[in-house]
């Protein structure tokens, strides 16, 4: 029976009280600590409260659960969840998760009741309860999810064959079954999954035996350990499967069958391998599970996930058609790294609650790097880090949005809010430069005693910086707050003075943006250098711990007067570095003179952040760069050279347009560039491909595009580029972008060719980005469909190709519409919709128009969701720093 109460009851209410209240329909839970304690309401939605979590696990242990699932590849799947835990309280409500699912059955503690059910969660009455065991039992049908969360459905267009995967994290889990889905509320799982007889079911556990039972096959799984709900999985499907039992451990791969020829399993075995041994012997912890899995999956919204032993990859980042280039392996090797240090760090040991996020993924990108560094062949994987991973951090720690890296989540619906740069880069460097604080054996064997500690447990982070501190006998109280609890970057620079060629005084001085005053003590390198026509050459260096405005760094009085000084040498520290006037000078004229690549690569960006900073014209800059990005000899710096010039042609092109003389003119600069050094590079392939990609980013003239057009009938080649098919739709996108005559007609043959999966979402792409209103409008109509929505992933596709910098005017006209019905948007759809949407869909260009617009969208939209205000407010930042940098420009 279900009345309405008030939802908060006064706390001198006796416990009869409380009691006559527990079947009410705000579906309460209560405070436990005294027989006369209050109830407080669980809210009426989908998330759960911090409050509301803690009060749960409070009062609930040793969880259990046996789970049941029929599974058919139609669009619904029926399951059983049987969940066994322990009760200190029993004398008020508890809430038990699952979302919009049809329950048939709901049965506790062995007797049938009608379930009290709001679609989200299941409110079991306090009289059907009992303090010590109880059992609850609960029979559902629901629906595959279609995006990318729960247990997730996608039919393969090729073949039409049809394949789940689950992805639970922050907190849906209950997409697929009934639990208590937080993550301090650690559980062994038993699974049993009848399936259609040519798949692969696979989880945390390997299957202890499977039954054929007519046309379905059953699959039977062993209990698990203890692990938190959002480390757990369920993937299931006719996928392809490759195994390599040659280690200490069974590996296996999984991919769709249509995609099979686009994947290398000896690359993934090779690094898993490599992988696990380096972690073993670097934590002094055996890898935790008793099996390693990983799985290709289409739709998925993010890189990849660590679920406990079967961890899914999103198929975007990791299928090729040809040989992967050294970047892409590297990324590869990279992201299984990642994974693998969560099954340590986040499955092993997890955080309480969600604003312990930032550290299980801090500490896999600071893990991942160094793993992929040490155990495999990409010893520049700090580097790589530096030129992309901590640039990354860097732009968005100076963004009116940022936030401290460690800060309270108060809801599940808050738990990705902070999910950034911030959390992965930034975290991880501050990571790295608390181990060259500590030293690196202090270090380890504080994050070794760590895991050991809290294995199978959940932990916070005052157990992590205690562990670090007693390894180390240092006190970490102040350096905890400075960097954990503070938001915003510094900057230091080097200020000095030389007589007859000798140095007289010498400080470090450290700065902060007057919203995020906080300054820092941090141990980096000094390192002083010359200049003559052989190169730049080293002086000296020193370590240095510098704190407060200045530092006097006397170490250096008497040493040759330099003609440079770069004070965050090898990249030990997380600091903005803003060079001298005399280092400025020496870096712009002597960049291919610095044979140190990632010193070069701190130049490079050195230069690049002047430019943002609206110091350096960006003219210059294009100039400075056209010369010297041919000379880089280093793939890796390379990359970050020629993504900084393309960079620079987005903003050119948005504010000046194609038409415009000096857009032209420089256009053309770096189409021959790219062009001249793609043929000149045939016999190394991985900066032949690096370069091409560059000269389709740069071919805007007739000839350019002519010559894609060439290459791409077979027309033209270059040696030893084969135009695969990942290049073929490259090419006609961009063929469709500047509007090439026979874009279309290129378009449609490719979709007559090429029916996958990637080349249904790459034909999207290629028409939604040409520069037509009526296609635009199409597509915006789509993109806003709240009935017969398409499914979210082709929608991801459309919106990320929607207004390239270049079509201001097409992205104007329907400008001032979408910012009207942003906040209707907004509440209209979820917030991975939204993640997509806030970042490609809000308008902007570089125009005070389109400031002032912002701004006012700004003032008017208070009730945005977090995620989407904050994409507000950067786009109105970047808009102001685009105008900065416009006003800088000296062209004639």
């Amino acid at each position: 029976m279900k009345s309405s109460i008030l939802m908060i009851l006064a706390s001198t209410l006796l416990l009869s009280a409380c009691n006559q209240a527990s079947n009410n329909a705000n579906n309460i839970e209560a405070k436990t600590q005294s027989s006369t304690s209050t109830f407080v309401a669980r809210a009426n939605d989908a998330y759960l409260s911090e409050e509301q979590a803690m009060k749960r696990s409070s009062r609930v242990s040793d969880v259990d659960y046996k789970l049941t699932f029929e599974l058919t590849g139609e669009e619904s799947f029926s399951a059983t969840s049987v969940i066994n835990f322990a009760l200190n309280d029993a004398s008020t409500p508890l809430t038990l998760d699952l979302n919009e699912a049809n329950i048939s059955k709901l049965i506790v503690n062995g007797n049938e009741v009608n379930a009290d059910y709001n679609n989200w969660f299941i409110t079991l009455a306090a009289e059907n309860l009992q303090k010590g065991k109880n059992s609850v039992e609960v029979n559902f049908t629901r629906k595959h999810s279609t995006d990318g969360e729960g247990l997730h459905r996608f039919t393969d267009p090729v073949d039409g064959k049809v394949y789940l995967y689950s992805h639970f994290e922050p907190a849906a889990a209950q997409q697929m079954f009934a639990l208590f889905d937080q993550p301090d509320l650690k559980a062994n799982y038993q699974m049993t999954v009848t399936s259609p007889t040519d798949w692969h079911v696979f989880s945390a556990m390997k299957e202890t035996r499977v039954e054929i039972k007519g046309d379905k096959k059953v699959w039977y799984f062993d209990r698990t350990l203890k692990l938190s709900p959002y480390n757990f999985s369920l993937h299931a499907g006719p996928y392809h499967k490759w195994e390599d039992t040659s280690g200490k451990y069974p590996l296996r791969l999984f991919v769709r069958q249509s995609v099979e020829k686009q994947v290398v399993p000896s690359d993934w075995f090779n690094y898993t391998h490599k992988g696990l041994a380096f972690f073993e012997d670097y934590y002094g912890i055996d890898y935790p599970f008793r099996k390693y899995d990983q799985v290709l999956v289409p739709d998925f919204i993010y890189g990849a996930m660590e679920n406990a032993a079967a961890i899914t990859f999103g198929e975007g980042g990791f299928l090729t058609n040809g040989e992967m280039s050294q970047s892409q392996k590297q990324r590869l090797a990279s992201v299984i790294m990642h994974e693998m240090a969560h099954q340590w760090f986040g499955n092993l040991v997890t955080m309480k609650w969600w604003n312990g996020l930032w550290l299980n993924e801090s500490f896999a990108a600071f893990m991942a790097t160094l793993a992929t560094a040490e155990a495999t062949e990409f010893d520049n994987a700090w580097r790589s880090f530096y030129a992309y991973g901590k640039q990354s951090a860097y732009r968005q720690d100076q963004q009116i949005t940022t936030h401290p890296i460690e800060v309270p989540i108060p809801s599940s619906a808050n738990a990705f809010d902070n999910i950034d740069a911030i959390t992965y880069s930034k975290g991880a460097s501050t990571l790295n430069q608390l181990r060259h604080l500590l030293g690196e054996t202090d270090f380890r064997r504080g994050i070794h005693n760590y895991l050991a500690k809290n294995a199978y447990q959940n932990a916070e982070l005052d157990d992590f910086i205690e562990s670090l501190a007693d390894a180390s006998g240092k006190n970490l109280d102040n350096w905890k707050q400075e960097w954990l609890y503070k938001a915003g970057v510094n900057t230091i620079q080097s200020n000095f003075s030389c007589e007859n060629g000798k140095i007289t005084q010498f400080n470090l001085l450290q700065s902060a943006d007057e919203n995020f005053p906080t300054l820092r003590e941090q141990h980096v390198q000094v390192a002083l250098f010359s200049s003559d026509t052989n190169g730049v050459n080293l002086i000296k260096n020193v370590a240095v711990t510098y704190s407060g405005n200045s530092t006097s760094v006397d170490v250096l009085i008497g040493s040759d007067c330099p003609d440079m000084v770069y004070p965050n040498y090898q990249d030990w520290g997380f600091v903005k570095v803003n060079l001298d006037s005399t280092s400025f000078e020496t870096a712009k004229n002597n960049l291919n003179k610095v044979s140190d690549p990632l010193l070069r690569s701190m130049l490079w960006q050195a230069l690049w952040d002047s430019v943002r900073d609206g110091q350096l014209p960006l003219n210059d800059f294009i100039d400075t760069a056209i010369v010297n990005a041919p000379l880089e000899t280093d793939y890796t710096l390379l990359g970050q050279a020629l993504s900084q010039l393309g960079q620079s042609a987005s903003y050119i092109k948005g504010i000046y347009g194609l038409d415009h003389a000096y857009v032209k003119t420089t256009m053309q600069r770096l189409e021959k560039m790219a062009w001249d050094n793609t043929l000149a590079n045939t016999k190394d392939t991985n900066k032949l491909r690096r370069w091409f990609g560059y000269y389709q980013a740069f071919a805007t003239s007739e000839k350019g595009l002519n010559t894609l057009v060439a290459l791409l009938n077979g027309e033209q080649s270059i040696d030893n580029l084969t135009i695969n098919q990942d290049l073929r739709w490259s090419i006609i996108r961009h063929l469709n972008r500047y509007q090439h005559p026979q874009a279309i007609a290129l378009l449609e043959q490719e979709q007559q060719a090429d029916s996958s999966d990637t080349g249904v979402k790459s034909a999207i792409a290629a028409q939604v980005i040409r520069p037509d209103a009526k296609v635009k409008a199409q597509w915006l109509a789509n993109i806003h469909a709240t009935e017969n929505a398409m499914p979210y992933a082709k929608l991801r596709s459309a919106m990320g190709s929607m207004y390239p910098s270049e079509q201001t005017a097409l992205n104007e006209v329907t400008a001032d519409s979408r910012i009207a019905s942003l906040a209707e948007v907004d509440k209209l759809h979820d917030h991975v919709f939204m993640r997509t949407y806030a970042g490609t869909m809000i308008p902007t260009s570089c125009t005070t128009k389109s400031v002032e617009r912002l701004a006012k969208a700004i003032a008017d939209n208070k009730e945005l969701s977090t995620g989407t205000r904050r994409a507000l407010l950067v786009a109105h930042q970047n808009n102001k720093r685009c105008l900065v940098i416009k006003d800088k420009i000296s062209i004639q």
